[in-house]
């Protein structure tokens, strides 16, 4: 009965194994990951009649050995009587240990594959992290959202700290409060697992910790208001396109392919910098190939056009000057003869009158006196 206890018994995929005694069990992955088996999950299930405890290790030499950590985490550890291992498709082996803690009982351990949607939904939360990170970064309904959701899940963490401040330092509750972070995840994982039974049993409570702990978090978040500042922003949003890498990256199961999967993201959303680059590169080229190009010579017409647009650039950039609080309007208007034309001017008058246009229609219009002037004169010249 000792030599069986102590052996190790194999698990293949699909066979389950039932037993009444304490055991050790391993499994050992010949497969290599096929790309179809991006958002599997492997698994290990014991489940038993009455509470046992399970020990996971990596090596059958692990079992052998003595771990004053896996002991302790053992005692940590809830005791289940359906307990599920999750096995890395790149492990090589994976062993574990069942033991009884009460007599009469029986458990079974299965291995089995199967799709989880949960990988899916990790990889889909990383791929919307990743290209709404910079409009999330700047949603005031992310903000508070965000705020709130943090405030509950730290609201914990924040309660264990301070139980370490009251609970008596010879108290051997404290030596569990020491490590704090990992008390806490602790607690947070005993929460999520037995949370169902919470809902159903405590309901009240549950529903005014919620209230309360959220009202609380959204007056922080309310005293010191979304981010306003433009470096601020950059920061979250970097934040959030890195964590939507590794939610993405840690959503596929095939190594490989996540990798590739988050290049192929990368350059996706900053596409348009290499397209700009390879293009001003191709144009440096073909003008190296093809040498300077002639300068285009402009028509009567665009010169015409071209003139009247500059012209009312800088007019309208004139007035925008003189309406601006460093134009000194004293000093101006003492040195001009016509203050009111000047104003009217800066009020979006026209520079020029009626008379003075029609002078420079009669001078240098067609058949104007300055264009029979230079006519007369190139036939002179011919002469």
């Amino acid at each position: 009965c000792t030599d069986a206890r102590e052996s190790v018994i194999p698990l293949r995929e699909g066979h389950a194994h039932h037993r009444s005694a304490s055991h050790r069990f391993c499994y050992t992955n010949t497969g290599v990951p096929q790309w179809h088996d991006i958002w599997t999950r492997m698994q290990i299930r014991v489940n038993s009649s009455r509470m046992i405890r399970v020990t996971q290790v990596d090596s059958e030499e692990e079992l052998e050995e003595f771990n004053m950590w896996n002991v302790v985490f053992s005692f940590l550890k809830e005791k289940l009587n359906d307990t599920i291992i999750d096995v890395d498709l790149y492990s090589n082996k994976t062993c574990l240990k069942v033991e009884l803690l009460e007599a009469d009982t029986t458990y079974c351990v299965i291995l089995f594959r199967r799709f989880d949607p949960k990988l899916f939904l990790v990889f889909f939360l990383g791929l919307l992290l990743f290209f709404c990170g910079d409009m999330l970064s700047r949603s005031q309904l992310f903000y508070y959202s965000a705020g709130i959701s943090f405030g509950l899940l730290a609201s914990l963490l924040i309660l264990v700290y301070m139980m370490s401040k009251v609970m008596p330092k010879k108290s051997p509750v404290y030596f569990l409060l020491v490590g704090g972070w990992s008390f806490s995840l602790y607690l947070l994982q005993l929460i999520f697992k037995n949370l169902r039974e919470i809902c159903k049993s405590y309901w009240q409570y549950l529903l005014g910790y919620l209230l309360l702990m959220g009202f609380v978090s959204f007056g922080v978040c309310y005293r010191y208001g979304p981010l306003e500042n433009e470096r601020s922003i950059n920061l979250l949003s970097w934040v959030l396109q890195l964590l939507g890498l590794l939610l993405m990256y840690s959503g596929i199961q095939i190594h490989p392919i996540s990798l590739a999967l988050v290049v192929i993201a990368v350059c996706t959303k900053n596409l348009d910098y290499p397209l700009q680059w390879a293009f001003a590169a191709y144009r440096r080229v073909q003008s190296a190939r093809l040498g300077p190009s002639p300068p285009h010579l402009l028509t009567e017409e665009e010169y015409r056009v071209q003139g009247e647009v500059e012209t009312r650039k800088a007019l309208e950039e004139l007035r925008s000057y003189c309406r601006s609080p460093d134009f000194s309007a004293w000093t101006v208007v003492s040195r001009i003869q016509s203050p009111k034309r000047f104003a009217d001017f800066v009020g979006g008058a026209c520079h020029v009158t009626r008379n003075e246009v029609s002078v420079h229609e009669r001078e240098y219009g067609l058949g104007g006196i300055f264009l029979e002037e230079q006519l007369f004169e190139e036939d002179d010249d011919d002469e």
